[in-house]
């Protein structure tokens, strides 16, 4: 298993859907998965800190395993079929481990709440995972940036129109 951390939610603007990036701790890859504007917000609030007057729908679920001696140990993106992800919430109750089926929105929701490490399978990894490009504005010292350097440096601006 893979720990990664939620590194970002985006609005997608083809859709109603939000993605969720989750960034591997070890290295930059990051696995995007499309989730419910509803999930989207539920984990947005809790990363900020928000607190709500009366307890959503994840806290609630936090609450039911605390009440009943649980604890949320963590969570797994563990399979991907198709295109859709799945995820199982492992809870110790009486010291034995229970596996839940979870939609991974739900189970990364309740992870951020209960403060847990948020897992993902190697495969799904391999299978959906994307290595972002270096940004040129974030290249590394030493990186060859020769031709856009030799441009700058020989900007003539004396020669441009003044509005």
């Amino acid at each position: 298993m893979i720990e990664v951390e939620v590194q970002s939610i985006r609005v997608s603007l083809t859709t109603e859907d939000r993605v969720i990036l989750l960034k591997e701790l070890e290295s930059e890859r990051i696995l995007p998965i499309f989730i419910g504007p509803c999930e989207a917000d539920a984990i947005a609030l809790r990363l900020r800190d928000v607190e709500m007057r009366r307890p959503l729908t994840h806290d609630l679920l936090k609450n039911v395993i605390t009440e009943l001696e649980g604890e949320v140990l963590h969570i797994n993106v563990n399979d991907l079929r198709g295109n859709t992800f799945y995820a199982l919430i492992t809870v110790q109750v009486d010291g034995k481990e229970v596996k839940i089926d979870s939609r991974p929105s739900d189970a990364i929701a309740l992870a951020v709440r209960a403060e847990v490490p948020i897992y993902v399978e190697e495969s799904v990894m391999e299978e959906a995972g994307i290595t972002p490009e270096p940004d040129l504005g974030e290249a590394e010292e030493g990186e060859d940036l020769s031709a856009f350097r030799d441009f700058i440096d020989n900007l003539d601006l004396d020669d441009l129109p003044i509005q």
